[in-house]
């Protein structure tokens, strides 16, 4: 299933969260507190993504000493609460008219098993977004672009669809740049983590043509006297994201789900020939379509090009002359019997070494 985004405007890359028409949406986790009534008042507020899980679950079983085990009990009953708010506010959002989506702020190690846990926790139903959450591009701390890749593709084989991609500019430039190395990756639908009024320029335009979500707004640029935006009934510490169109649209949008389109690389359309008079006449040149080239083809095609760069240094094979040595063996015997037969009385040389090789040419210069 692909996806076929409507390209971004120039406008919703300067401040589109100022444009009334433009949708918005929250994402919240545990410690944000949500007062429903008045958030659920701004009509421009479509859906309501909440983090679920984090990472792995905490171990099931408790082990090691009374400290070890305190800690391990308290992780679970945090668990357990997060579990329940999460579930909480599914059904308050639903009720209230919202979208809902849950998404998964993944942790290092075993891609599979944290997409099972946030499957599991989520619960997600057919019209849930689901969404990736890669704070930053560091394996140490988050999950490698490898592993997410695999998280990908274990979400697709157990609900069937994908998530949306989550993370931040530099991020999302890498995974661009790697988009033959990243396959899956690149081609989710992207939420946009950025809290600059502008972002033309740091948009990674050459592999997505645009965002599904943008946020805008958080803690980083949102204070007591000072916020891009503010949602009614929520703090100042919340997350707010604009879409790149109206309400009507995004809410016909969610919940993505599938993979954008493959955007055609720059070389793969020819100008078709042009005699010189239409040339000179002006107008509209046409390209013919060409199918894009596979990574395979594109590997195949360099190796030969490399095999026949190769081969351009190499030195022409020289036919030697009869009688002669062909290599430092055959010389080094050669030169021995040379020198055993000029001691033999009598006896007479038939091989010549200038001679020998001299060429019809040669004797002409001489």
């Amino acid at each position: 299933m692909t996806l076929a985004l409507t390209p971004a405007k120039a406008s919703d890359f300067s401040e589109p969260w100022k444009d009334a028409d433009r949708a918005l949406v929250v994402d919240a986790y545990e410690y944000n507190s949500i007062d429903w009534t008045r958030l659920a008042a701004d009509k421009r507020l479509v859906g309501f993504i909440n983090k679920a899980s984090d990472g792995m679950p905490p171990p099931y079983f408790c082990f090691g000493d009374e400290t070890e085990t305190r800690l391990c009990k308290t992780l679970w009953k945090r668990h357990a609460m997060a579990q329940e708010l999460f579930q909480t506010r599914k059904v308050v959002a639903k009720a209230l008219g919202l979208k809902w989506g849950a998404y998964h702020l993944a942790r290092p190690g075993n891609p599979v098993g944290q997409a099972n846990h946030f499957i599991e926790f989520a619960e997600p139903g057919p019209d849930d977004l689901l969404a990736l959450d890669i704070e930053d591009d560091d394996p140490t701390q988050w999950m490698s672009l490898e592993d997410a890749e695999e998280f990908v593709r274990h979400v697709h084989r157990r609900v069937g669809r994908f998530p949306v991609l989550y993370t931040n500019g530099t991020t999302a430039r890498h995974i661009a740049d790697n988009k033959y190395k990243y396959p899956l990756l690149s081609r989710l639908p992207l939420w946009y983590a950025r809290y600059k009024p502008d972002i033309g320029v740091h948009f990674p335009m050459g592999n997505w043509q645009g965002y599904a979500l943008w946020q805008f707004s958080a803690r980083a640029n949102c204070g007591r006297f000072r916020c891009p935006y503010r949602v009614a009934g929520t703090p100042n510490d919340i997350d707010v994201s604009v879409a790149p169109m109206n309400a009507t649209e995004l809410r016909a949008q969610w919940p993505f789900g599938g993979l954008i389109d493959v955007q055609p690389d720059y070389l793969t359309s020819i100008p078709v020939p042009l005699s010189r008079e239409a040339g000179l006449a002006g107008g509209t040149i046409t390209y013919a379509s060409v199918t894009p080239a596979s990574f395979e083809e594109m590997v195949a095609v360099f190796r030969a090009r490399l095999a026949r760069f190769s081969s351009g240094f190499q030195m022409p094979a020289a036919k030697a002359a009869p009688g002669l040595p062909r290599g430092i063996a055959e010389y080094v015997a050669w030169t021995r019997n040379e020198k055993r037969a000029a001691s033999v009385p009598g006896f007479v040389s038939t091989a010549d070494a200038v001679s020998s090789v001299s060429t019809e040419f040669d004797h002409g210069l001489r």
